[in-house]
């Protein structure tokens, strides 16, 4: 076992510890922070054979997205019926998004190619497009 001045020098505990009042940061004892190091030190990020990360704004606001995938090497499992639910929400979600952007370019297209199906009605998608 490391000394508690080491494992109080520690980066991930120093940053842990600095979050904390004194009182309670002082309060633990070296097999406490050890086991805390353990935990905290075992998430390891960044190790997926998918990982998408970014951000894009919409107006003044900035979005962020994360999206990884891999091998599922956890000890705990979540319950199947979760799994499925995110899983079909998942789904649903990427079915939805790719059928607007889809009809959006349909859209466009007719613009572009000057067919009018509704006369004198316009979404005014077409002259924000132009105007980009």
């Amino acid at each position: 076992m490391q000394p508690t001045e080491d494992i109080r020098s520690d980066e991930t505990i120093a940053k842990l510890l600095s979050k904390m009042p004194d009182e309670v940061s002082s309060s633990f004892t070296e097999p406490q922070l050890s086991q805390l190091r353990l935990v905290l030190g075992a998430r390891q990020w960044g190790k997926h054979k998918v990982d998408l990360r970014g951000t894009f704004g919409i107006g003044r606001t900035r979005y962020y997205y994360v999206f990884v995938a891999g091998r599922n090497i956890r000890h705990y499992q979540r319950p199947g019926q979760v799994g499925r639910l995110m899983l079909a929400s998942f789904i649903a979600l990427a079915l939805i998004g790719a059928s607007i952007v889809g009809l959006l370019l349909l859209y466009l297209l007719k613009s572009a190619l000057g067919i009018d199906i509704f006369g004198d009605f316009s979404l005014g998608i077409w002259h924000w497009f132009k105007s980009l």
